[in-house]
């Protein structure tokens, strides 16, 4: 029987497996076949406090993760392949045949960004392939960059951009956007960005960095080479949260609905991180509900009957 299983190993789920380790909670934290979070798939980290120089992403998720382990935390490998939160204890799957039990529950799942599924784009995912513009947009000063999409993400995104690039092209398949007015009046005013309507992206171009994408016009079936530095997907994130439905309340886009802080609607079940973040997604910020769960977990624990 554990005290506190955390699902994810992202910067919620190691801040969340820190904070209990310290307060002598023994949490286990199971973490995927690819441990580690959105942040293991960045190169440089630049705007996390603390490291002036910057630092590499998968360096800092390993720096995190050895923190943990030296308060006590106990790792396991797996896929978490169901969880029943209608009982108590909570028993939660792992890989399919192994059941653990838990007073509480720390979900840290993170969210998957919505990509093409182009040849390009997991190959070069790090190298100028990117789909947060408020972590890498910094990079590319001077550059000419390509924003997919026409929600207010992807205006939002391509605005912030041009605070650092040459010019902004958005690549959008119809010829009116989803955006909200207000964003889009914004886009279009912006001087540095350019609309590529009735579009989609056939490729991303480049061998060792983006050097371009390959756009294809959906009217007129022209084919064409847009040169670029980088390419930002602004098409959405999908929330981790497959394995909760019908047993956590979620928002229409899946995100886990928490309430005070970190709590869920089942009592006991904590969510940190991207999972319920849909606003902001920076591993800053992401770590900040880590401890909050972290926090929000022992004083359950210490006033219900569960401790």
């Amino acid at each position: 029987m554990h005290t506190v299983v955390i699902i994810g190993s992202g910067p919620a789920g190691l801040t969340a497996a820190i904070y209990a380790a310290r307060a002598n909670l023994s949490p286990l934290l199971i973490e995927g076949w690819q441990a580690g979070g959105q942040l293991t798939t960045t190169t440089e980290v630049e705007n996390y406090p603390g490291f002036a120089k910057g630092i590499m992403g998968p360096e800092l998720m390993k720096e995190m993760r050895a923190q943990a382990e030296r308060f006590g935390t106990a790792f396991k490998t797996g896929d978490v392949t169901s969880v029943d939160l209608k009982t108590r204890p909570f028993q939660i799957v792992v890989d399919g045949e192994e059941t653990l039990k838990t007073k509480t529950l720390i979900i840290a799942t993170g969210a998957s960004p919505i990509t093409l599924g182009l040849s390009n784009e997991k190959r070069l995912w790090g190298h100028g392939v990117s789909s947060c513009a408020t972590c890498d947009g910094f990079f590319f000063r001077g550059k000419e960059l390509v924003v997919v999409g026409g929600g207010d993400s992807a205006m939002e995104e391509a605005t912030f951009l041009t605070k650092f690039a040459n010019k902004v092209s958005i690549v959008h398949r119809r010829d009116k956007l989803r955006a909200s007015k207000i964003m889009q009046d914004r886009a279009m005013q912006n001087e540095k960005i350019t609309f590529v309507w009735n579009s989609v992206v056939e490729d991303v171009l480049g061998q060792d960095v983006v050097s371009g994408a390959r756009i294809r016009n959906v009217v007129t079936g022209t084919v064409w080479d847009l040169p670029c530095a980088g390419f930002f997907l602004a098409i959405g994130h999908r929330p981790n949260t497959a394995l909760f439905a019908g047993q956590l309340k979620m928002n229409q886009a899946g995100y886990l609905i928490t309430t005070h802080g970190t709590t869920t609607d089942v009592p006991g079940v904590f969510a940190a991180g991207d999972v319920q973040d849909s606003h902001y997604r920076q591993a800053i910020t992401a770590a900040g509900t880590g401890c909050m769960a972290a926090i929000d977990a022992e004083r359950f624990l210490e006033t219900s009957s569960h401790g």
